[in-house]
C-alpha cells in the first residue's frame, strides 16, 4: 500500500547512500527505527553545497531536505520495510545558514510535507530545526527521522 502510494506521487526511494563514516544507515531499537542523518546524495555523493541563504536559496533548500527524506525512508525501508511504519516521530533538521538566515523552519517544511504526503496523519511528526555554520562535506541540509514501525 505505502509503495503505491509512493508510485501515485511519482515517488521512487533511491539507494541507501552508503555511511560516509563508521555508522550504519538505521537502527531499529525496540519498536522505532532511528534513521541517521541523510545529507542530500545522489549515488554517494553530495549534490548541492553551500550555506542557505548564500549558495542555496530558499527553494533549493526545501527541496533538498525533501530530498534527504526520501533517503531516511530508503534506509528505514532497508532497515524493518516501509510499509511496517505506523507513524513518523521525530525529525531533525539541521541547516547549514549563512549569517542572518532564519528561516530554518521553512527549509524543513520540505521533509514535513513529504512525510504528510506519503502518510497521511501518521506523517505528522516532532521537529526541530537547528542552523548550524557547517554540515559534513559542505551540505546544505541534513535530515534525520525516527519512526514507529509494526512489530
Amino acid at each position: 500500500m505505502i509503495f503505491d502510494r509512493l508510485a501515485r506521487l511519482d515517488l521512487v526511494l533511491p539507494l541507501v547512500n552508503p555511511p560516509k563514516g563508521n555508522y550504519v544507515p538505521a537502527v531499529p531499537s525496540g519498536n522505532l527505527v532511528h534513521a541517521a542523518g541523510q545529507v542530500p546524495m545522489v549515488d554517494g555523493e553530495v549534490v548541492a553545497t553551500g550555506l542557505v541563504g548564500r549558495e542555496v536559496d530558499l527553494d533549493e533548500a526545501t527541496r533538498l531536505s525533501r530530498q534527504c527524506a526520501l533517503s531516511a525512508l530508503a534506509a528505514v525501508d532497508a532497515a524493518v520495510g516501509l510499509d511496517r511504519v505506523v507513524q513518523v516521530v521525530r525529525v531533525v533538521g539541521y541547516v547549514a545558514s549563512a549569517p542572518g538566515f532564519t528561516d530554518q523552519d521553512a527549509v524543513l517544511d520540505g521533509a514535513s510535507e513529504l512525510f504528510a504526503l506519503i502518510f497521511g496523519p501518521a506523517g505528522r511528526h516532532a521537529r526541530s530545526a537547528v542552523g548550524v555554520p557547517v554540515l559534513p562535506l559542505n551540505a546544505p541540509v541534513e535530515v534525520e527521522v525516527t519512526v514507529e514501525f509494526a512489530r
